[in-house]
């Protein structure tokens, strides 16, 4: 209708910070720094079995990988990529190997 809002759509991404750090979960505006993310995770470790963070984004993590459990809101600030993943990759995060 007219003078609804469309409420943005979440996607599930992977975001890499200045820091190093490696972080997956939904996100609505992947335009903004800091990007919030809900159901969030963080990659404290990824095996050579992953073939790194494009990796994590195009299959998700293995089983030898460490995985966080999910927290329900984060920010990640000093964004320097957000990937977008593959269904395949979002549900082997939800499978949270090392949680």
């Amino acid at each position: 209708m007219k003078g609804e809002e469309k409420m943005p759509k979440k996607q599930f991404v992977v975001v890499c910070t200045e820091y190093r750090g490696v972080f997956a979960g939904y996100a609505t505006n992947t335009d903004s720094d800091p990007i919030v993310l809900s159901d969030a995770q963080m990659c404290v470790y990824w095996s050579q079995d992953t073939r790194g963070v494009m990796g994590l984004a195009a299959d998700g993590p293995t089983s030898s990988c460490k995985i966080t459990k999910p927290v329900p809101k984060m920010k990640a600030y000093k964004v320097t990529a957000v990937l977008d993943t593959t269904d395949d990759a979002e549900k082997a995060w939800q499978k949270c190997p090392w949680g």
